[in-house]
């Protein structure tokens, strides 16, 4: 007996080895240097077919087909934001995109929502950014009906319950109070406030006072202003009949009245609040740097974003200049950037920095300018070209993986007023970009002189000190402004 489990034991080594033999060798042969690989062309971008069609009451509406797997998700898009709250209500759109969902229905409250759609594991969340306000479901195909009727509930009928405003609140006061734990989030935020300004809507940040501010009756009015459905966009993508959809969207959105009275409040102005300058933030519990600099940039529909994004491909990333240079040459960075990042309509921030030991906070910033003068002065070579072009376009393809992603951007590029072919266009001006327009676009649109640096750091650390950069170095106060001694909630 033990004779016949030995034989077989050894009878399985055998052919366990035998099996790697087998492997082995060829693994070995096919292994080559990552520059001998091959690889095909990129796939052509192709938009699967969709339907656009309006409701009478004003709803633009996108339908895309996609059978693979059984399920169904759609999103509203409500031409609104917090961009456009008061000034002194900051906070008031976040809150209105939370309790506009957790707050419930004239049918169901949010916790009965929640159950429902928790049952059939759907969901519907809403929601109310800087310059749109969406909200959303996903669902199986089989629930796609009970679903969907959820789904125009929120949106046709929210209730924006008291104590879920409370809740909300109370949630908000709790983000004030740690805001400044987090040494990145410092200078992100600080940074938006020194390029766009403290009061801009693009930059500012919600107080205890603010909060304190807003009542329910705020919250009703701002969707009372904004939630109707000639200002509305609704895309659906997934398992379904596009005639029954048709059906089921007049069904529960075709009653939905229009507001004839409709009209939207012009854009805030933009411009830059800081054109040069070193400012400061001490955090002398840190043992290194957090810089951000730059400067206003552009818009999308610029000429030169395509060539554009290719500098930044230059610039950024692995194997980028700043990589190379400033990250693994000069060993100044744990991480390191520099884009050019634009928005659909308002100017968006050329932004360079990283993060560094407090000791070289100093050698970090110069080796950015030097690198942003040198790639002004100097003509990139052909293989940085190539290497930049590439990126650029193996990262754009996998934007389009799921017919979501190009539904969702169709409906984007129609909520901006941009062309349908966008995306085409962007694509073909990547490919023609040439190294002589990527200095162009360097000398024409980075602009040093205009550079805004922000440092959050340890001041007795960081040696040489800023003033070797700048005499003027401006200190900045994060302290959070105290809550009213006793916080009420305005009914």
């Amino acid at each position: 007996m033990k004779r016949s489990i030995l034989k077989a034991m050894r009878l399985m080594v055998l052919t366990v080895l035998l099996l790697l033999l087998v492997k082995l060798p060829a693994s070995a042969q096919t292994a080559r240097h990552y520059t001998e690989l091959t690889f095909p062309p990129l796939p052509e971008i192709k938009v699967p077919a969709y339907t656009r069609y309006k409701l009478d009451n004003g709803i633009i509406v996108y339908l895309m087909e996609d059978r693979e797997l059984p399920l169904v998700g759609g999103t509203a898009l409500f031409r609104t934001g917090a961009r456009w709250e008061p000034t002194d209500k900051v906070g008031l759109a976040d809150l209105v995109g939370e309790v506009m969902r957790t707050g419930g229905t004239k049918k169901h409250s949010g916790e009965e929502l929640n159950t429902l759609l928790e049952q059939k594991a759907a969901s519907v969340e809403t929601s109310v950014g800087i310059a749109s306000a969406s909200a959303g479901f996903s669902s199986l195909s089989e629930d796609l009906e009970e679903v969907f009727d959820l789904f125009a509930e929120v949106i046709q009928q929210p209730v924006f319950a008291q104590e879920k405003i409370d809740l909300a609140k109370t949630q908000g006061r709790g983000d004030i109070a740690r805001r400044n734990d987090n040494p990145g989030g410092i200078a992100g935020r600080e940074f938006q406030k020194l390029i766009y300004g403290e009061s801009s809507p693009y930059a500012r940040t919600v107080e205890y006072a603010s909060l304190d501010n807003i009542s329910r009756e705020d919250l009703l009015n701002f969707y009372q202003q904004y939630f109707h459905p000639n200002n509305m966009m609704l895309g659906i993508v997934g398992d379904f009949d596009s005639q029954k959809m048709r059906q089921m969207i007049q069904e529960k959105f075709g009653n939905w009245k229009p507001n004839p009275q409709l009209k939207m409040p012009a854009l805030p102005n933009v411009s830059q609040a800081n054109k040069g300058g070193i400012f400061f933030v001490n955090q002398p519990q840190l043992t290194q740097s957090y810089i951000q600099m730059g400067h206003l940039g552009g818009l999308f529909n610029s000429p030169d974003y395509a060539a554009l994004n290719v500098l930044n491909g230059v610039l950024s990333g692995f194997g980028g200049r700043l990589f190379n240079e400033v990250r693994s040459r000069q060993g100044l960075a744990y991480s390191v950037y520099g884009a050019w990042s634009p928005r659909y309509d308002y100017p968006g921030i050329f932004v360079a920095g990283g993060q560094t030991r407090s000791e070289t906070t100093v050698p970090f910033v110069q080796a950015i300018f030097a690198e942003i003068k040198r790639i002004q002065d100097k003509p990139i070579t052909p293989e940085e070209l190539a290497f930049a072009k590439e990126s650029v376009l193996n990262s754009f393809v996998f934007n389009f993986e799921e017919p979501s992603q190009t539904l969702s951007r169709l409906m984007r590029y129609e909520y901006y007023g941009y062309p349908d072919d966008f995306l085409f266009r962007y694509r073909r001006q990547v490919e023609a970009t040439t190294v002589a327009d990527v200095q162009r676009v360097a000398r024409t649109y980075l602009q040093p002189e205009n550079i805004t640096t922000l440092v959050v750091g340890n001041a007795a650390a960081i040696q040489p000190p800023l003033t070797s950069l700048s005499a003027k170095v401006t200190p900045i106060d994060i302290t959070i402004p105290a809550p009213r001694t006793t916080a009420t909630s305005q009914q």
